[in-house]
Parts: C-alpha cells; structure tokens; sequence
C-alpha cells in the first residue's frame, strides 16, 4: 500500500451502532420469563415496544436527553419568583412516549384500583427496556404510578387527582394539574439532617381552615417539575404525608421554592433539587402521625422499579458487550470467538437470565398479592432482598460491560459510560443497602409465620439445585442469631441468590442448575468469567442473550 493510498482517517474493525434492535424480540431470556410469570399474550404490545424504543431515533433522544441537562430558572429577569425547571426537547419526548405507553398508570385502574391481571409483569417488561434507553426520565414516571397506592389512604383526594393520571397525555405545561391533560407527581421525603431516618424530619405542617400549610426544606426533592409532591411533615400527631400541588386552589403558584439542583453523578437528565417550602398549600394524605406507613405504600412499588431498572441497565450493558465482540477482530479472531472472552460473556449472560427471571417473579407476587397470602408474604420479604441484590450488582457488571468494549467503553460517545454512572442511583435511592437488610429483618420478626411460607416454597422451588438445601440452612441460621443484624447483608445476599435460582428454574431448569452451582455451590468470584461454564452452555448462554 503506496502512501498516497493509505487514508489514516479510515475506520475498520469498529462495530456498527446497536440501534434499530428490537429489545422485546432480541432478548429470549425476557420473552420467555414474561410467559413463566403469566405475561402470555402480551408478545404482539411488547414487540411494538421494543421495536420503537429500541430504534436509532429513541437511542439519539435519550443522548440529547442527558447531554442536555435541566436548568433551574428561580427568577424572572424583573426579580419575581418563577421556580421552574426548562428541560430540552429530547427529554419531553422521552417523557411523552412512556406516558403513551402507560409506565405511568397501567398497573391502575380509572378509579385507582389495581389493575390486576397480568399489569405489574407486562408493564415491567416495558419498564426494563425503556431503562436500556434513557433512565433519567423515569424517576417521574416510577413516582406518579407508586403514588397512586399512597393517595388510596385518602378516597376522596384520589377520586380528584385519578381522572387526570388516569390519562395517556404528556402535558408539560407549567399550570394547575386540574387544568392540565395528564399529571406527574414527584416526592419530597428526606431531610438534609434526618436523610433515611425521616422520623427526624423538621418540616412542619400547620392546620388552616382550607387545608395545611408546610414550612420547611428538603434535601432531596425528585422530580421538580411535577404537578404535585407527596411530602412528609410534622403534624401536631406526628409525621404525616401530604400532598402538595404546584399551584394552590385559587389558581397562583405555590410557595416551593428551589434552592438549586443537584449536581449529581448520574441520572442527568432528570432534575433534582433542594427546596424550601414557605408556608406551602398543602392536603393531609391518611391520619395524622401515619405519615410513614401511608408513604411505604409508594415505596414498595418503587423499590421494585429500582430492580427492574437496574436489570434492565444490566441487560443493555451485555447487550452493548456482546453485539461489539462478535464485530471487533483480535488476534485474526472475532473477540466474541476467543476462549476467554467467551467466558466473561456467557458469565455475565447467565447472571442476567437470573436477574430478568427474579424482578419478573417479583412483579407476579405484585400481581397476584391480593388474592393470594403466600405472594403477599413473598412481596413483603422478598423486595427489599431483591433491589438489595439486583441494584448493588449493577455497577460492577457494567464496569465489566465497559471493559468488554476497551477504551469505546469508557468515553461518553457510547451508552455504556452514561449506564454506569446511572447504575448506583438505583442501589442508594428508596432504601440504600443497610436499609433493604434492615427490611428483610423487620419483615421476619412482625411476620415470621408468612415468611417462614415463602422459605418453604423457595426449598421446593430450588430441590435438587447444587447448593440450595445449604443456603437454604444457612439463611434461617443466620436469621436466628441474637446477632443477625451485623451479618444481614450476607444472609439476604445469600436469600436473594436463592430467590433467583428458583425464578431462573421456572424458566430454564438448565440455566438455574448453572446459577446455583456457581452461586450457591460456591462462592462466585469478584470477577466475571471466574467460573468453569461447559463450552456448550457458553454457545447456548451466548445465543439466548442475543441471538
């Protein structure tokens, strides 16, 4: 090759773009964990989906979304308050199509009801591929479906507020939600003195003869664009949630004031800030002094969003690993043919078949809660123990995506750098680890008996699987001791593992055998492809995860 002929700027052995996929129908351990959780029927809704969400125009709106962060506009140019927050084009578009697609209020009925059937599964599958995509925008959608489960402790508020969720309409116009087509809510729980032990919040509601009026602040406030906040604030009973709109009943604007936005590591282009209330309108939501059991209705559901997101980051990070392995040749090789590599992958593809197969089982136990004790026990204990495990996993499995990828990986051209960042938000919002273990200890002293149902199930579930009868033994050990507080994480560690061998064989028994042997059996190595997987599994592992 003569010089001249030589172009130095021209680009070979590059993988294409992973765009104009379709998330539903390129992911088998997916679509065949929704049919083992009751989600049949739903493949023709999920397919157009994914088609959609996983095209090259929804990927680019995601990246103008986070590249393009939320500013904070507290004052007009006369000097007069406005405390709003102007988003760019690409995130309300990001918001327009979940709202379509019902992320937002599917799980409900138009009274607020739950909805019943097969909604939690179906619309967790939605939720997983939207994350792949864009997740910073869906810290309100996650927020104003949980809501609704905290605004049934006041009938008549929710009878209000339901017919304006209840739609499919994006309205991102700053006005009085009762005006408006549709309606977000965000949360304003902790406080910068208190953070998760908001029992030491110092916000204060007082009664007025048309509602509350709040003053304090709070160091978190998601979502400030919201229509409406559910906010904690000392009553004269006590902690009690309200619900505070943007705009008061006479039309002006409320008086939320936002201190500034946080200046976070991921979760870009999704605002959130610090903010004072000065004697802000408010609405009591359930008794007085109840406030924190009538928000932990809200929390429950968005734990069990905190998992699916982060599931789903993990599996568009394996996605991205795969798709530029079987393109990048190295060593006269494809990288995806190379002994080691394959390993890493198939590894890495197995840990995440047990992953989607657990928050889809989760998601059934949501489902079929009302009906059935035994799904109510294993919602309750199970929750905490799954987002403990699923959120705290993803940041080191994308680390290992990124490194799949070499020096692609770490520049934030690629997805892969934003997926990071965005992965421990998940793991510390709603309950960090600490929190989730303290849980799943709570939910064992106040109901032993329920739980003591759902180790059962988990012991049939996992008979015969290297390693189950051993954790299962160590588990209720651990749970037994006078000390079992200081070695909480290892026994729901340890529970979690158990949970998803049993969710993974309801879907493929050859894969949970797999999952226990190098989970359970034994201890899994720090590191991804530590582990003696048969060559045969690796093809079959690697296939399922994208064929």
């Amino acid at each position: 090759m003569t010089q001249s002929s030589f172009a130095t700027h021209e680009v070979f052995n590059q993988s294409p773009p992973f765009e104009d996929v379709n998330l539903f129908t390129a992911d088998r351990p997916l679509m065949e964990a929704l049919k083992a959780n009751d989600g049949a029927g739903a493949e023709q809704e999920l397919t157009a989906f994914g088609a959609l969400w996983g095209s090259a125009e929804t990927a680019e709106q995601g990246r103008l979304a986070n590249e393009n962060t939320p500013k904070l506009r507290s004052f007009d140019a006369r000097g007069f308050r406005r405390d709003v927050v102007e988003f760019h084009p690409a995130y309300h578009a990001m918001m327009t199509r979940s709202v379509e697609a019902g992320l937002h209020n599917s799980t409900w009925t138009t009274a607020g009801k739950p909805a019943g059937g097969r909604s939690e599964v179906v619309r967790a599958a939605k939720f997983y591929m939207a994350s792949q995509v864009e997740s910073g925008h869906l810290c309100p959608i996650t927020m104003t479906r949980a809501s609704v489960a905290a605004l049934a402790a006041q009938p008549e508020l929710l009878a209000r507020v339901m017919p304006v969720i209840g739609t499919r309409d994006y309205d991102p116009a700053f006005a009085p939600w009762w005006q408006k087509r549709g309606m977000t809510l965000g949360m304003g729980m902790t406080e910068k003195q208190g953070g998760t032990d908001v029992r030491a919040n110092l916000t204060r509601a007082e009664r007025t003869t048309d509602g509350y009026r709040i003053t304090g602040h709070k160091w978190f406030m998601s979502a400030p664009m919201c229509d409406a906040f559910l906010v904690l604030a000392q009553a004269d009973a006590g902690l009690t949630c309200f619900f505070m709109p943007r705009f008061k009943p006479d039309g002006s604007v409320n008086a939320i004031q936002f201190q500034r936005l946080k200046d976070k590591l991921g979760n870009r282009s999704n605002a959130s800030s610090e903010v004072e209330f000065v004697g802000a309108y408010a609405e009591r939501v359930g008794e007085e002094g109840r406030g924190v059991s009538t928000i932990i209705q809200m929390v429950q559901l968005t734990r069990q969003d905190c998992a699916i997101s982060s599931a789903g980051l993990m599996r568009s990070g394996l996605a991205h690993a795969l798709h530029h392995a079987r393109h990048r040749s190295v060593f006269q090789k494809h990288l995806a043919d190379q002994p080691l590599m394959q390993a890493v992958l198939a590894d890495m593809a197995l840990h995440v078949e047990a992953t989607v197969a657990l928050v889809m089982r989760l998601c059934r136990a949501f489902d079929r809660m009302r009906g059935d004790p035994s799904e109510t026990a294993y919602m309750r204990l199970l929750t905490p123990a799954i987002k403990y495990w699923v959120c705290k996993s993803a940041p080191p499995f994308l680390y290992e995506a990124m490194e799949c990828l070499g020096g692609n990986g770490y520049v934030e051209d690629g997805i892969l750098a934003r997926h990071f960042r965005e992965s421990p938000v998940n793991a510390i919002w709603e309950g960090s680890g600490n929190v989730m273990c303290l849980d799943v200890l709570r939910a064992l002293a106040r109901e032993a008996e329920a739980a003591a149902h759902v180790l059962v199930h988990l012991k049939a579930e996992t008979s015969g699987l290297p390693g189950a009868a051993e954790a299962l033994a160590f588990i209720e050990t651990c749970f037994r001791r006078p000390d079992s507080e200081r070695i909480a994480r290892l026994a729901v560690e340890k529970l979690a593992l158990l949970a998803a061998a049993a969710a993974l064989n309801l879907v493929m028994p050859g894969h949970a055998e797999l999952f226990a042997a190098t989970r359970l059996a034994n201890g899994h190595p720090s590191m991804y492809g530590a582990v003696d997987l048969d060559p045969s599994d690796i093809r079959t592992l690697l296939e399922r995860a994208l064929p």
